[in-house]
């Protein structure tokens, strides 16, 4: 495995291990998934340089306009929930009530 897999591997891990175990505030959750989506766009655009393909793919732009995408609808949560709770701390929000 050579120290470029290596490092898209860890900073996968890391980041879901962090989305896993820090959960106190909606911010740090979006905040590894972010991570998450940059470490899979930079292994992506990397791809076509590792197998020598004569030209890049379009999936790299699609994952990072996905990636844009969910940072869009995550902050506007991040800002409808502090308006209506009061902060953002995951623990106080009920999915149960409407």
């Amino acid at each position: 495995m050579t120290t470029l897999h290596l490092s898209f591997y860890s900073t996968f891990i890391l980041s879901s291990l962090g989305l896993a175990f820090h959960r106190t505030h909606l911010i740090s959750a979006l905040l590894c998934l972010e991570s998450m989506m940059l470490s899979m766009y930079v292994a992506l655009a990397m791809w076509p340089v590792q197998v020598q393909a004569p030209s890049s793919t379009l999936l790299p732009m699609l994952m990072l306009t996905f990636a844009a995408c969910e940072a869009g609808t995550g902050l506007a949560l991040l800002v409808a929930s502090t308006r209506t709770h009061g902060s953002d701390h995951l623990h106080n929000f009920n999915l149960l009530q409407c």
